[in-house]
């Protein structure tokens, strides 16, 4: 549907971007039969995930570690947003990544065994004693977390009803559910002492949260646990990449009536009687909303858009003081694979130096090259890959530039260096290979994801409490995505988009769907 169509309507439900959390939300609302408008700032949906397309050669712009989509049913309410919308995800799977680390090269699997091998030779059989004893440890916490589908959450007194069947489980786990909201370090510090052990979990743990192990909340860990080291386990990659996932949501909402609107830069949410009433679009169009608005913006950006008065002073100061992690730095690669070496993994980690800190600037980068996984991705003969700075690139650096500049350009080139030596680490001649080269900044994070500082979101530690609930102080305005609960993360953001969803929807739809999807 167009702008002109959509000028001064009415609708049920306003959704401000079209990120996973916000699609995810939308499909799910749309499903449960509300009339949904879902705003993007940009001409393509998807946020940090959309995908983009250079001279053949199919990027991802985000996220590139999947898992949970090949069972059901699934712990990853991710996949329980598409089996509640009716969406299937085809991915291909595989279950190992190529190391780069001080101690060496090498790859690793998901599952306990082949890890407690590398073990064995890096660091010995103690060290594959702590590992096996921390799984030990680990299991009553990783069934505790999946024991509350957060499927099964919303924000009203309907969650009697709908928590009511899962109440005997979380009974036997609430030991284990009460330590899950401190920090992982808690039940780490009591069981690891192996320093690469350590390191590797610090690791994990920034990889999730972008904050180290005396930060991460532990459920994020113990999820991980659940998911990544059960027997058989396999990772995912969906067919076609990331905007795969973004078209699985799209197409679950306009099924079910629902309407995403391209091209739509939300400049204000509109108030009527102490509520949110609807948005008003940068063109001056406006959509009112007859039940509620959500916002799939940041925090900072959220607060951008709420007019002066209409929330309480104290709450806006202090959601604007909220910590931030740091942006990223990107390479988006078409390389010649004419004669590569035939055991390449499709995702490495690149760590420079332990000691410095894992999350010290330009000392952790991730590597991605899918089209091993899915050949369409590239034209024959050819492959796509990305390499990124995981949320550890201080966007200071690059406040204030001009990006047409020669400054500009050259920081670019200054800071990309580090992601050359991790690939060149993995395919020395990288650079002789490449066909496509692009360089991501944190002002291009800003630029066109809208996002406050580029962040990778809100940098909240465990010790400080868990990220805020999708309630705001004005009555008909949610939130979703990365900076409410449960935090960053693909699936992390589907929950928060689940709990606004169900918030919103009647008691009896919202049993229906859990029955429907196998909770």
């Amino acid at each position: 549907m167009t702008q002109t169509t959509l000028a001064d309507i009415n609708t049920d439900i306003v959704v401000i971007g079209s990120g996973i959390g916000g699609l995810s939300c939308a499909a799910l609302l749309a499903s449960y039969g509300f009339n949904v408008i879902v705003c993007e700032s940009h001409s393509i949906p998807g946020g940090a995930a959309h995908g983009f397309e250079r001279n053949g050669f199919k990027f991802d712009s985000g996220p590139s570690l999947y898992s949970g989509f090949s069972y059901s049913p699934s712990p990853n309410p991710l996949a329980q947003v598409l089996a509640a919308i009716g969406e299937e995800l085809p991915c291909v799977t595989y279950d190992t990544w190529g190391c780069c680390l001080p101690e060496g090269d090498f790859d690793t699997s998901v599952g306990a065994e082949q890890f407690c091998e590398v073990l064995q030779k890096l660091r010995g059989e103690q060290a594959v004693t702590e590992w096996r004893q921390l799984q030990r440890v680990m299991e009553p916490y990783a069934q505790a977390a999946v024991a509350l589908p957060t499927a099964a959450l919303r924000l009203d007194f309907g969650a009697v009803r709908t928590l009511r069947r899962y109440a005997p489980t979380m009974l036997r786990h609430a030991v284990s559910i009460n330590k899950l909201t401190g920090p992982f370090s808690q039940i780490m510090n009591g069981t690891v002492n192996d320093p690469f052990i350590r390191n590797w979990l610090n690791l994990l743990c920034f990889l999730l949260s972008g904050l180290p192990a005396n930060a991460t909340n532990a459920a994020e860990v113990a999820f991980m646990f659940a998911d990544w080291y059960r027997p058989n386990v396999k990772l995912d990659y969906p067919v076609g990449g990331s905007q795969a996932l973004v078209n699985a949501l799209v197409r679950g909402l306009t099924k079910h009536n629902g309407t995403l609107m391209l091209n739509a830069h939300v400049e204000s949410i509109l108030t009527e009687n102490k509520r949110a009433s609807g948005v008003k679009l940068r063109n001056g169009k406006i959509i009112k909303a007859r039940k509620a608005v959500i916002s799939n913006a940041s925090v900072w950006d959220t607060l951008k858009l709420i007019p002066e008065g209409a929330i309480p002073l104290k709450y806006r100061s202090s959601k604007q003081a909220t910590p931030e992690c740091d942006s990223f730095m990107h390479l988006h690669l078409g390389i010649d694979a004419d004669n590569i070496r035939t055991d390449l993994a499709c995702h490495y980690i690149y760590v420079k130096d332990w000691e410095l800190g894992i999350t010290e600037e330009q000392n952790v980068v991730l590597v991605s090259i899918p089209s091993l996984l899915d050949p369409s991705l590239a034209p024959p003969g050819k492959h796509v890959i990305h390499v990124y700075t995981p949320g550890n690139e201080p966007y200071k650096l690059w406040q204030g530039m001009d990006r047409q500049s020669e400054e500009y350009k050259q920081q670019k080139q200054a800071r990309a260096q580090i992601m050359w030596q991790a690939l060149e680490r993995i395919i020395p001649d990288i650079k002789q290979r490449c066909k496509v080269t692009l360089v991501g900044t944190p002002l291009t994070h800003e630029r066109y994801l809208r996002r406050h500082n580029g962040s990778y979101g809100p940098a909240i530690k465990a010790s400080e409490g868990l990220f805020p609930s999708a309630g705001t102080p004005l009555t008909g305005l949610f939130c979703c995505g990365d900076s409410t609960f449960p935090g960053i993360g693909l699936p992390a953001v589907a929950a928060s988009a689940m709990i606004a969803a169900n918030t919103l929807a009647p008691v009896h739809k919202h049993l229906a769907m859990l029955e429907n999807i196998g909770l």
